[in-house]
């Protein structure tokens, strides 16, 4: 429906869409759409369902470009989110960022932080035009295997 199912989330949804408007994105596209409201999207609803009925620890979500790992959301630094987000990074030779302003809204991250003020992390775990080739699948792996061992560890 040219929804981009990681705008969808009640965190800041309004900036989120403000922030693609300004960039001329108001309409169904191919990415950054933030849709007509928050969880309008059902693919979304159902992430934010399944979230509410497992009530996790911590949550990784991976998307791809970047090569980098994002932990807060705003100024909400949730306990032991930072130092978690550095082991994150030293494993997999990524870098801890701050989530960029223009991007940093209506994330499924940005809404796990503040809804349940636990460790949240967006992995951007690969590099190049989308769709990534097949070709990085084995390096990303690697990269990420000691991320997925950590999570499972908290």
């Amino acid at each position: 429906r040219g929804v981009d199912l990681n705008l969808q989330y009640p965190a800041g949804w309004e900036q989120a869409k403000a922030n693609k408007a300004a960039q001329g994105i108001i309409s169904p596209a191919p990415a950054d759409y933030v849709g007509a409201s928050p969880l309008s999207a059902p693919e979304s609803r159902a992430m934010y369902d399944y979230t509410l009925s497992l009530d996790p620890a911590l949550i990784l979500a991976y998307h791809t470009q970047g090569e980098g790992i994002y932990w807060k959301f705003l100024d909400l630094m949730p306990e032991g989110a930072q130092g978690l987000g550095q082991r994150f990074a030293r494993v997999s030779g990524y870098a801890l960022e701050d989530t960029p302003f223009a991007s940093g809204f209506a994330g499924y991250k940005d809404w796990f932080i503040l809804t349940y003020d636990r460790p949240g992390f967006t992995i951007e775990a690969g590099l190049g035009e989308n769709p990534l080739p097949l070709s990085q699948f084995d390096e990303i792996y690697r990269r990420n295997l000691g991320i997925l061992t950590l999570g499972l560890e908290g």
